[in-house]
């Protein structure tokens, strides 16, 4: 039945035995599970296809566990804290592509089949020759590969693809180590530390905020909530996403970037906005004339605006070598449309160290906990369907040990289910009266 296959799906996940195979031994052996499961043994490959085929429904289950840890009081929804962590897909780094390695690949191939052609050409024997010919179509089936694999690429319309998963893509695990997997988005909230929310999407935190941030949203059914995240997802654009959905944002400020360590930084530059303009360390004042230029950077989804401003006096000011290494142009400052949304996040967590501090807490402990005691680093699914359905498991599995702690132990847990029945109990009553 389902409901046992999804009992011992929960019972494994919580202590981090995944595998069909060994969730068939767990059923077999384990005491506890074959009470949990009244004797029935499942094989492999009923246990297998059972999370393959309803990967949705895991996803469904998890959105009414949140649901049902809500109406409880054990999910506040007042602090959410926003962090990822990658796991590794079933796919191997030789079997993820882009044009650049595509390109390596067929300029290898072409100087082969050209090396065996000239070789072919200075052969003496039959059997010499039947050799090399070999060894041509060998390598010309080879770039018929490649090209097969870069039509693909195109069509796609993506910078890589991925020819075990196709939903898998290269990401960088830690320190400069590259593999191929999934990007986990999720929230955590403050009061509990219970999941509530995930998705996955690019290989980074650039762009993931604010749909993560209004999804969670709307699951825990809040009007408003803050958002605690690392400087990974320090982007205007996502910022001006929050707070026009009522999300108020604690995100890591970002450091400026500078080419150059020698001049001064845009930090130096103080920005008033009264007169809609910026003071520079010498004392000018740098205007705009009001235009809105348009600029594509890789931090924001789509192209985004931005003021510039200057002054004449840049170029006589004695501080000009310090302030830019143009010699005819002054010093130029652009400021996006999304800086005033960028200052007042970075402002509130400034005046708010301690608040901010509990991000790393609440968002870090389960991702390590998850990782180090039940050795989820990689997933056992292909597909973005099939892994988000895995994570829902694996989430659950952790909600439940949290419940479980919470709640300090089989009493509290007992009296915490005839709750949850009287309550179901009283909303029934009333829809019937109504």
């Amino acid at each position: 039945p389902p409901g046992d296959l999804l009992k011992l799906y929960f019972d494994g996940y919580r202590y981090g035995v995944r595998s069909s195979r060994k969730l068939e031994r767990e059923a077999r052996l384990n005491l506890e599970v074959r009470w949990l499961l009244c004797e029935r043994m499942p094989s492999a490959r009923t246990i297998c296809m059972f999370r393959k085929e309803h990967a949705e429904v895991f996803r469904a289950i998890f959105r009414k566990f949140v649901f049902l840890l809500k109406e409880l009081g054990l999910i506040e929804g007042k602090t959410i804290a926003i962090d990822s962590f990658k796991v590794r897909a079933q796919n191997s780094l030789k079997n993820n592509y882009n044009q650049k390695k595509i390109d390596r690949q067929l300029e290898y191939i072409d100087g082969r089949i050209a090396e065996f052609t000239d070789a072919l050409d200075a052969a003496d024997s039959q059997e010499e020759r039947s050799v090399l010919a070999e060894k041509i179509q060998t390598q010309k089936s080879r770039k018929e590969k490649y090209e097969s694999i870069e039509t693909g690429l195109k069509v796609t319309g993506k910078d890589q693809i991925s020819t075990t998963d196709a939903d898998a893509q290269s990401v960088v695990l830690q320190r400069g180590i590259t593999v191929v997997g999934y990007n986990i988005q999720a929230s955590v909230d403050a009061q509990n530390k219970l999941i509530t929310h995930f998705d996955t999407g690019g290989v980074n935190d650039t762009n993931a905020l604010a749909q993560v941030a209004i999804a969670t949203k709307e699951v825990i059914g809040v009007e408003k909530m803050d958002v605690l995240a690392d400087k990974g997802y320090h982007t205007g654009e996502q910022i001006r996403q929050c707070e026009e959905n009522n999300i108020t944002t604690y995100i890591s400020p970002k450091e400026p970037a500078s080419n150059d360590p020698d001049i001064f930084p845009v930090t130096s530059f103080v920005y008033n906005a009264q007169t809609n303009s910026y003071s520079c360390p010498a004392g000018q004042t740098l205007t705009t004339n009001g235009t809105w230029l348009t600029h594509s950077s890789k931090g924001y989804k789509s192209a985004y605006k931005f003021q510039r401003y200057n002054t004449k006096k840049c170029k006589s000011c004695e501080l000009q070598p310090q302030c830019t290494k143009s010699k005819t142009n002054g010093r130029n400052i652009d400021r996006s449309e999304f800086a005033a949304d960028v200052e007042q996040n970075n402002r509130r967590v400034k005046e708010n160290p301690a608040y901010y501090k509990q991000r790393q807490q609440l968002a870090e402990h389960p991702w390590g906990t998850l990782k180090r005691q039940r050795g989820f680093d990689f997933v056992l699914t292909k597909g973005r369907r099939n892994v988000l359905g895995e994570v829902s498991l694996v989430f659950i599995g952790y909600n439940l040990s949290r419940l479980f702690t919470i709640t300090e132990g089989i009493n509290g847990l007992r009296k915490l289910i005839q709750a949850i029945m009287a309550l179901l109990w009283f909303r029934r009553a009333y829809f019937r009266a109504i």
